[in-house]
């Protein structure tokens, strides 16, 4: 991983001692709440439903066992015990007392960590492949060229007061793993004809109050142009977003308002400007960044270990696992392994401080000192040998860790919802664990098949509701908790938006709509077929009439037209 010289570390203890002298100035009544909401906002403090919240970047997704271990001493001693990692591999803390955050940055600051732009109208922490470098479909390591973007966007002034948030997303394999299409910025990296590195360019996604797909507006631009074309991107949108209304802030609403055409047109003409200037990237500054991401020390082993083998055969709960949560490694017999933070019961994407210092140990001792987190909100251990899969899935198991849901209906991407955030219309957390409640027979959730349910407390997506096959929004009918169902999204290389199937249902009768959804696709699929399959063969009308009855107006109509 990047490791920080003595510039970054002197930028992140200043930013420490600054923040420190704002928090104590606020507290001494010197700083109104109005004045110091941008500085802490800069600096990732909320202010919640119940308490602060104080969100911590991961750049990319890439943590150590050092840093695994500071994020759990920080739940111990800040926090109730626990930390959420949220689907943009952010670290988020719900307890933390007011005047105890400048010292949580601090000992951040000493591993090489910090909180800067996880809020605020400036680009946010910036998301990349979490089997990057390991992949076996990769083309492009995307970690180098993010890291790049991560130090040219960190305090970049020109870039630190948007007309609204802005988010970037980085690939560089077959598969699209970080979900391109819905980012403010997607850059899927990849080679030309003749071998040269390059990038696809999408702009203009983004989920909330108006979900938009993000649209091509550069096939493929050389590596050299990677700041410059972004930076092209940000300043036509600086110099033309609306900053008169919150709701029609973002990039995907320019991008929509101008044509995808014109607002190309507008990019090349700026790029013109800046492409062969002072911010080209240059042979010698990528090899620098690049050499923080050399392989580790691989061992030379043999294509499948036998032990593993063995194992397979003559376990099944530790089958089950590996079929799941144990993917392919670009190197024989190596393996890369993830770890459900969705037991049934716990709250999705949430950690405890003894299993952040269980994985940190484990990452030392299977992976070369090295987690990664996933916009899933689950956690990777990229490179473990195949020889050592059985001794980490007992170990895992026995600290709740192991779950085999991988891509599984419980598998839940979810907010923290009405419980914790003070923009949520209702809670999230009680529906994720209905729906698991429901559906904890294992085997039943292999015989389902793969499906993916997202959770979002209120519009704001932070669950990306819209892009799960099933999606639930919560929303407020006259001060009470209800929640919206859409069908049909999905993620990946084929991103789509699902449509709502009718009016919203009651908090109590959530896991009800799920299991009638579920068994109408079990009724309606072809063998081997995904639900997302189903739903787009059959359409959404057979899930409605089950869902809703024959009292609902599609039942009525369907009747009336047979």
């Amino acid at each position: 991983m990047y490791q920080y010289d003595q510039y970054d570390q002197q930028l992140l203890d200043e930013r420490v001692a600054q923040f420190r002298n704002q928090m104590r100035r606020h507290l001494a009544g010197e700083l109104s709440d109005d004045e110091f909401r941008p500085l802490r906002l800069q600096n990732g403090l909320y202010i919640q439903r119940h308490a602060p919240m104080y969100r911590i970047s991961v750049p990319y997704g890439l943590l150590s066992s050092r840093q695994l271990r500071k994020l759990a001493h920080l739940a111990r001693t800040y926090d109730r015990g626990y930390a959420h990692f949220t689907t943009r591999t952010n670290v988020q803390f719900n307890w933390p007392k007011l005047e105890d955050v400048p010292d949580m940055l601090a000992e951040l600051a000493s591993v090489q960590m910090h909180s800067n732009q996880t809020s605020g109208n400036d680009i946010r922490n910036i998301t990349a492949d979490p089997f990057a470098g390991v992949a076996a479909d990769e083309i492009v390591d995307p970690r180098p060229w993010t890291e790049i973007l991560r130090q040219w966007s960190t305090y970049n002034p020109e870039f630190a007061y948007l007309p609204r948030k802005f988010k970037i997303a980085v690939n560089g394999a077959l598969e699209d793993r970080v979900v391109l299409r819905v980012y403010d910025i997607g850059l899927d990296f990849g080679r030309d004809a003749a071998g040269n590195i390059g990038f696809r360019v999408l702009v203009g996604g983004g989920l909330g109050r108006t979900p938009i797909l993000g649209e091509e507006i550069a096939e493929f631009v050389p590596w050299q142009h990677l700041v410059t074309y972004c930076e092209a991107i940000l300043r036509v949108y600086n110099r033309h977003g609306r900053r008169d209304n919150i709701w029609k802030a973002r990039i995907k609403i320019l991008v929509k308002a101008l044509g995808v055409a014109e607002f190309r047109r507008q990019v090349e003409a700026e790029w013109a400007h800046a492409k062969d200037g002072p911010d080209t990237l240059t042979e010698d500054e990528v090899a620098r960044v690049a050499a923080h991401f050399v392989d580790p020390d691989y061992a030379t082993l043999a294509g499948d270990d036998l032990g593993y083998r063995h194992e397979l055969a003559g376990n099944k709960a530790f089958a089950a696992w590996a079929k799941r949560n144990v993917r392919a490694h670009k190197v024989p017999g190596y393996a890369s392994v993830t770890l459900s933070l969705k037991k049934t019961g716990t709250p999705p994407g949430d950690i405890t401080a003894e299993q952040m210092d269980l994985v940190a140990d484990w990452a030392d001792r299977y992976s070369f000192g090295e987690a990664r987190m996933t916009h899933e909100q689950n956690v990777v251990l990229a490179d473990v040998r195949q020889s050592d899969l059985h001794a980490l899935w007992q170990l895992a198991r026995a600290a709740g860790l192991a779950t085999p849901n991988i891509g599984l209906l419980t598998d839940i991407i979810c907010c923290p919802g009405g419980d914790f955030c003070s923009l949520a219309n209702a809670k999230s957390i009680p529906i994720a664990q209905a729906v698991q409640a429901r559906f904890d027979d294992l085997d039943y959730l292999h015989d389902i098949g793969e499906i993916d349910i997202n959770i979002s407390g209120c519009m704001n997506a932070c669950g990306h509701h819209h892009v799960g096959n099933i999606g639930i929004l919560g929303v407020d009918k006259n001060g009470e908790e209800w929640y919206q169902v859409t069908i049909g999204g999905q993620q990946g290389n084929a991103t789509a938006l699902g449509k709502v199937i009718g009016p919203s249902f009651a908090r109590a009768d959530m896991a009800d709509v799920v299991e009638k959804l579920i068994n109408t696709y079990i009724e309606h699929r072809h063998a081997d077929e995904r639900f997302v399959d189903t739903v787009r063969r059959i359409g959404i009308e057979p899930f409605k009439q089950r869902v809703y009855g024959s009292e609902h107006p599609a039942a009525q109509r369907k009747v009336a037209n047979a």
